[in-house]
Protein backbone atom coordinates (compact mmCIF):
# COMPACT_ATOMS: atom_id res chain seq x y z
CA UNK A 1 0.00 0.00 0.00
CA UNK A 2 1.26 3.83 -0.87
CA UNK A 3 2.93 5.60 1.69
CA UNK A 4 1.09 8.77 2.33
CA UNK A 5 3.06 10.30 5.73
CA UNK A 6 6.60 9.54 6.02
CA UNK A 7 8.54 10.38 8.99
CA UNK A 8 11.89 10.16 9.44
CA UNK A 9 14.50 10.25 12.54
CA UNK A 10 11.98 12.49 13.88
CA UNK A 11 13.49 14.43 17.27
CA UNK A 12 12.27 17.27 19.17
CA UNK A 13 14.07 18.99 22.05
CA UNK A 14 12.69 22.11 23.65
CA UNK A 15 14.72 25.01 25.38
CA UNK A 16 14.32 24.09 28.72
CA UNK A 17 16.42 20.78 27.70
CA UNK A 18 13.66 18.06 27.81
CA UNK A 19 13.49 15.61 24.37
CA UNK A 20 9.81 15.01 23.77
CA UNK A 21 10.55 12.72 20.93
CA UNK A 22 13.52 10.25 20.15
CA UNK A 23 14.55 9.66 16.58
CA UNK A 24 10.46 8.84 15.69
CA UNK A 25 10.35 7.16 12.15
CA UNK A 26 7.20 6.04 10.61
CA UNK A 27 4.97 5.39 7.47
CA UNK A 28 1.82 5.88 7.39
CA UNK A 29 -0.31 3.98 4.63
CA UNK A 30 -2.59 6.07 2.36
CA UNK A 31 -6.22 5.26 3.14
CA UNK A 32 -5.72 3.77 6.53
CA UNK A 33 -6.90 4.08 10.03
CA UNK A 34 -3.81 4.51 12.20
CA UNK A 35 -4.15 4.48 16.25
CA UNK A 36 -1.14 5.91 18.07
CA UNK A 37 -1.79 5.01 21.55
CA UNK A 38 -0.05 6.14 24.83
CA UNK A 39 -0.12 7.70 27.90
CA UNK A 40 0.04 11.45 28.63
CA UNK A 41 3.23 12.64 28.10
CA UNK A 42 4.32 10.30 26.22
CA UNK A 43 4.81 12.73 22.70
CA UNK A 44 1.32 12.22 20.79
CA UNK A 45 0.47 15.86 20.68
CA UNK A 46 4.31 16.69 19.97
CA UNK A 47 4.19 14.65 16.87
CA UNK A 48 0.98 15.60 15.74
CA UNK A 49 2.05 19.24 15.82
CA UNK A 50 5.41 19.17 14.09
CA UNK A 51 3.54 17.38 11.21
CA UNK A 52 0.63 19.86 11.24
CA UNK A 53 3.63 22.72 11.46
CA UNK A 54 2.64 24.00 14.51
CA UNK A 55 5.76 23.07 16.15
CA UNK A 56 9.18 23.00 14.85
CA UNK A 57 11.34 19.62 14.54
CA UNK A 58 14.73 19.66 16.38
CA UNK A 59 15.57 17.28 13.51
CA UNK A 60 14.38 14.70 10.99
CA UNK A 61 12.21 15.46 8.21
CA UNK A 62 8.40 14.94 7.51
CA UNK A 63 6.65 14.42 4.02
CA UNK A 64 2.97 14.08 3.15
CA UNK A 65 2.04 12.78 0.07
CA UNK A 66 5.80 13.61 -1.28
CA UNK A 67 6.23 16.95 -0.30
CA UNK A 68 8.37 18.40 2.69
CA UNK A 69 6.53 20.27 5.70
CA UNK A 70 9.42 22.48 5.47
CA UNK A 71 10.14 23.21 1.97
CA UNK A 72 7.32 22.86 0.52
CA UNK A 73 4.59 23.61 3.67
CA UNK A 74 1.75 25.03 1.91
CA UNK A 75 1.39 22.06 -0.43
CA UNK A 76 2.07 19.87 2.64
CA UNK A 77 -1.08 21.91 5.01
CA UNK A 78 -3.16 21.51 2.59
CA UNK A 79 -2.81 17.99 2.58
CA UNK A 80 -4.03 17.56 6.48
CA UNK A 81 -6.82 18.76 8.92
CA UNK A 82 -6.51 18.32 12.42
CA UNK A 83 -8.57 18.12 14.87
CA UNK A 84 -7.28 19.10 18.03
CA UNK A 85 -7.73 18.20 21.74
CA UNK A 86 -8.54 21.88 22.91
CA UNK A 87 -11.86 23.54 21.80
CA UNK A 88 -10.65 26.64 19.96
CA UNK A 89 -12.74 28.62 17.39
CA UNK A 90 -14.38 31.99 17.20
CA UNK A 91 -17.30 32.10 19.67
CA UNK A 92 -19.48 34.53 18.40
CA UNK A 93 -18.80 33.38 14.69
CA UNK A 94 -21.88 30.93 13.67
CA UNK A 95 -21.30 27.48 12.34
CA UNK A 96 -22.00 27.95 9.12
CA UNK A 97 -19.23 31.17 8.54
CA UNK A 98 -16.62 29.90 10.98
CA UNK A 99 -16.59 26.25 8.77
CA UNK A 100 -16.42 28.01 5.23
CA UNK A 101 -13.30 30.85 6.31
CA UNK A 102 -11.58 27.28 7.39
CA UNK A 103 -11.85 26.26 3.51
CA UNK A 104 -11.11 29.98 2.58
CA UNK A 105 -8.07 29.75 4.05
CA UNK A 106 -6.53 27.07 2.49
CA UNK A 107 -7.23 28.83 -1.22
CA UNK A 108 -10.42 26.49 -1.84
CA UNK A 109 -13.45 27.82 -4.15
CA UNK A 110 -16.04 28.52 -2.18
CA UNK A 111 -18.40 25.43 -2.29
CA UNK A 112 -21.47 25.62 -0.29
CA UNK A 113 -22.76 22.01 -1.07
CA UNK A 114 -19.94 20.20 0.39
CA UNK A 115 -19.99 22.14 3.58
CA UNK A 116 -23.68 21.46 3.98
CA UNK A 117 -22.88 17.76 3.44
CA UNK A 118 -19.94 17.72 6.09
CA UNK A 119 -22.56 19.71 8.63
CA UNK A 120 -25.49 17.45 7.72
CA UNK A 121 -22.88 14.40 8.71
CA UNK A 122 -22.52 15.74 11.62
CA UNK A 123 -25.69 16.73 12.63
CA UNK A 124 -25.01 20.21 12.49
CA UNK A 125 -26.86 21.26 10.01
CA UNK A 126 -30.00 22.52 12.32
CA UNK A 127 -27.24 24.45 14.09
CA UNK A 128 -25.91 26.12 11.08
CA UNK A 129 -26.41 29.83 12.01
CA UNK A 130 -25.97 29.13 15.50
CA UNK A 131 -22.79 31.33 16.87
CA UNK A 132 -20.45 28.89 18.26
CA UNK A 133 -20.92 30.20 21.96
CA UNK A 134 -24.56 29.07 21.73
CA UNK A 135 -23.50 25.21 21.52
CA UNK A 136 -22.64 22.71 23.90
CA UNK A 137 -19.31 21.52 24.10
CA UNK A 138 -20.01 18.47 22.09
CA UNK A 139 -21.85 20.69 19.45
CA UNK A 140 -18.74 22.49 19.68
CA UNK A 141 -16.53 19.48 19.14
CA UNK A 142 -18.28 18.90 15.99
CA UNK A 143 -17.43 22.01 14.84
CA UNK A 144 -13.70 21.87 15.51
CA UNK A 145 -14.31 18.48 13.20
CA UNK A 146 -16.10 19.97 10.64
CA UNK A 147 -13.44 22.91 9.96
CA UNK A 148 -11.18 20.06 9.85
CA UNK A 149 -12.51 18.68 7.07
CA UNK A 150 -13.90 22.12 5.27
CA UNK A 151 -10.69 22.09 2.93
CA UNK A 152 -11.20 17.81 1.89
CA UNK A 153 -8.19 17.16 3.25
CA UNK A 154 -6.35 13.26 2.01
CA UNK A 155 -5.30 12.96 6.09
CA UNK A 156 -6.88 14.08 9.14
CA UNK A 157 -5.67 13.81 12.59
CA UNK A 158 -7.86 13.24 15.42
CA UNK A 159 -6.25 14.27 18.88
CA UNK A 160 -8.06 12.83 21.09
CA UNK A 161 -11.38 13.12 19.55
CA UNK A 162 -13.73 11.66 21.74
CA UNK A 163 -12.40 12.72 25.79
CA UNK A 164 -14.79 13.74 27.25
CA UNK A 165 -17.85 13.70 24.97
CA UNK A 166 -21.19 11.86 24.66
CA UNK A 167 -21.60 8.62 23.90
CA UNK A 168 -24.25 9.92 20.83
CA UNK A 169 -21.35 12.41 19.52
CA UNK A 170 -18.62 9.14 19.79
CA UNK A 171 -21.50 7.12 17.52
CA UNK A 172 -21.70 9.65 15.35
CA UNK A 173 -18.16 10.50 14.87
CA UNK A 174 -16.78 6.84 14.25
CA UNK A 175 -19.73 6.73 11.48
CA UNK A 176 -17.90 9.91 10.09
CA UNK A 177 -14.77 8.33 10.25
CA UNK A 178 -15.37 5.01 8.22
CA UNK A 179 -17.19 7.15 5.35
CA UNK A 180 -13.96 9.10 5.13
CA UNK A 181 -11.78 5.54 5.67
CA UNK A 182 -13.86 4.36 2.11
CA UNK A 183 -13.73 7.67 0.75
CA UNK A 184 -9.54 7.36 0.69
CA UNK A 185 -9.15 9.68 3.68
CA UNK A 186 -6.09 8.13 5.89
CA UNK A 187 -7.11 8.90 9.72
CA UNK A 188 -4.35 9.24 12.21
CA UNK A 189 -6.10 9.44 15.88
CA UNK A 190 -4.58 9.07 19.37
CA UNK A 191 -7.25 7.66 21.78
CA UNK A 192 -7.42 7.15 25.30
CA UNK A 193 -10.43 5.30 24.70
CA UNK A 194 -8.45 1.03 23.62
CA UNK A 195 -11.65 -0.55 22.77
CA UNK A 196 -12.41 2.39 20.35
CA UNK A 197 -8.71 1.62 18.56
CA UNK A 198 -8.99 -1.79 18.87
CA UNK A 199 -12.27 -0.95 16.85
CA UNK A 200 -11.13 0.72 14.66
CA UNK A 201 -7.82 0.80 13.44
CA UNK A 202 -5.91 -1.03 10.89
CA UNK A 203 -2.68 -0.68 12.69
CA UNK A 204 -1.52 0.30 15.83
CA UNK A 205 1.30 2.02 17.08
CA UNK A 206 2.45 2.36 20.91
CA UNK A 207 4.40 5.57 21.64
CA UNK A 208 5.93 6.16 25.35
CA UNK A 209 8.73 8.32 26.78
CA UNK A 210 8.92 10.02 23.43
CA UNK A 211 10.17 6.97 21.32
CA UNK A 212 7.72 4.38 19.06
CA UNK A 213 8.13 1.22 21.28
CA UNK A 214 5.68 -1.06 18.88
CA UNK A 215 3.82 -0.50 14.89
CA UNK A 216 1.72 -3.22 13.99
CA UNK A 217 -1.48 -4.44 12.04
CA UNK A 218 -3.97 -4.74 15.11
CA UNK A 219 -4.81 -8.90 14.48
CA UNK A 220 -1.04 -9.56 13.86
CA UNK A 221 -0.31 -7.21 17.28
CA UNK A 222 -3.11 -9.36 18.94
CA UNK A 223 -1.51 -12.91 17.50
CA UNK A 224 1.98 -12.17 18.55
CA UNK A 225 1.58 -10.57 21.53
CA UNK A 226 -1.93 -11.80 23.19
CA UNK A 227 -1.56 -13.93 25.90
CA UNK A 228 -4.00 -16.88 26.83
CA UNK A 229 -4.75 -18.49 29.76
CA UNK A 230 -5.97 -21.80 30.37
CA UNK A 231 -7.98 -22.24 34.14
CA UNK A 232 -8.20 -26.07 34.63
CA UNK A 233 -10.61 -26.30 38.07
CA UNK A 234 -9.29 -29.45 39.91
CA UNK A 235 -11.67 -32.51 41.47
CA UNK A 236 -9.21 -32.34 44.46
CA UNK A 237 -7.51 -29.24 45.82
CA UNK A 238 -3.46 -29.34 45.38
CA UNK A 239 -0.68 -28.17 48.11
CA UNK A 240 2.10 -28.07 45.13
CA UNK A 241 2.94 -28.16 41.53
CA UNK A 242 3.82 -31.48 40.79
CA UNK A 243 7.87 -31.56 40.09
CA UNK A 244 6.94 -33.55 36.82
CA UNK A 245 4.49 -30.73 35.83
CA UNK A 246 7.81 -27.92 36.18
CA UNK A 247 8.61 -27.82 32.15
CA UNK A 248 4.92 -26.10 31.78
CA UNK A 249 5.29 -23.50 34.07
CA UNK A 250 1.62 -23.95 35.70
CA UNK A 251 0.29 -21.58 38.32
CA UNK A 252 -1.24 -22.90 41.33
CA UNK A 253 -3.98 -20.52 43.00
CA UNK A 254 -3.83 -19.62 46.31
CA UNK A 255 -6.99 -21.72 47.23
CA UNK A 256 -5.05 -25.11 45.43
CA UNK A 257 -8.11 -25.61 43.78
CA UNK A 258 -6.92 -24.36 39.99
CA UNK A 259 -4.38 -24.84 38.00
CA UNK A 260 -3.78 -21.48 35.46
CA UNK A 261 -1.89 -22.13 32.35
CA UNK A 262 -0.59 -19.17 30.32
CA UNK A 263 1.05 -19.85 27.01
CA UNK A 264 1.25 -17.60 23.61
CA UNK A 265 -1.91 -16.96 21.16
CA UNK A 266 0.82 -18.41 18.36
CA UNK A 267 0.92 -21.98 20.28
CA UNK A 268 -0.64 -24.73 18.99
CA UNK A 269 -3.63 -26.96 20.24
CA UNK A 270 -1.35 -29.76 20.50
CA UNK A 271 0.86 -27.93 23.43
CA UNK A 272 -2.98 -28.10 25.52
CA UNK A 273 -3.53 -32.10 24.51
CA UNK A 274 0.12 -32.57 25.28
CA UNK A 275 -0.71 -30.58 29.05
CA UNK A 276 -3.66 -32.64 29.49
CA UNK A 277 -2.48 -36.05 28.76
CA UNK A 278 0.64 -34.90 31.02
CA UNK A 279 -1.94 -33.66 34.18
CA UNK A 280 -3.25 -37.11 33.70
CA UNK A 281 -0.12 -39.06 34.09
CA UNK A 282 0.34 -36.99 37.03
CA UNK A 283 -3.28 -38.01 38.30
CA UNK A 284 -4.60 -34.84 38.57
CA UNK A 285 -8.45 -35.13 37.29
CA UNK A 286 -10.45 -31.38 36.54
CA UNK A 287 -13.81 -30.43 36.68
CA UNK A 288 -14.13 -28.09 34.47
CA UNK A 289 -11.73 -25.40 32.33
CA UNK A 290 -12.36 -22.37 30.91
CA UNK A 291 -10.05 -20.09 28.41
CA UNK A 292 -9.21 -16.31 28.15
CA UNK A 293 -7.08 -13.98 26.04
CA UNK A 294 -5.52 -10.81 26.94
CA UNK A 295 -7.37 -7.37 25.02
CA UNK A 296 -5.42 -4.95 23.55
CA UNK A 297 -5.56 -3.01 26.83
CA UNK A 298 -3.66 -5.68 28.41
CA UNK A 299 -0.88 -5.57 25.76
CA UNK A 300 -0.69 -1.87 25.51
CA UNK A 301 -0.42 -1.62 29.45
CA UNK A 302 2.37 -4.33 29.58
CA UNK A 303 4.22 -2.43 26.92
CA UNK A 304 3.87 0.78 28.63
CA UNK A 305 5.23 -0.41 31.96
CA UNK A 306 8.18 -2.62 30.28
CA UNK A 307 11.30 -1.95 31.79
CA UNK A 308 13.28 -0.32 29.94
CA UNK A 309 16.13 -1.69 30.91
CA UNK A 310 15.32 -4.94 30.05
CA UNK A 311 13.95 -4.12 26.78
Amino acid sequence: MQTILSIENLSKVYASGFRALKHISLDIRHGEIFALLGPNGAGKTTLISIVCGIVNASEGSVRVAGHDIVTHYRQARSLIGLVPQELTTDSFETVWATVSFSRGLFGKPANPAYIERVLRDLSLWEKRNNKIITLSGGMKRRVLIAKALAHEPQILFLDEPTAGVDVELRRDMWELVRGLKASGVTIILTTHYIDEAEEMADRIGVINAGEIMLVEHKDELMRKLGRKQLTLQLETPLSAIPAALANWRLELAESGAEIIYTYDAESERNDIIALLKDLSGAGIGFTDLKTSQSSLEDIFVSLVHKDPAAA
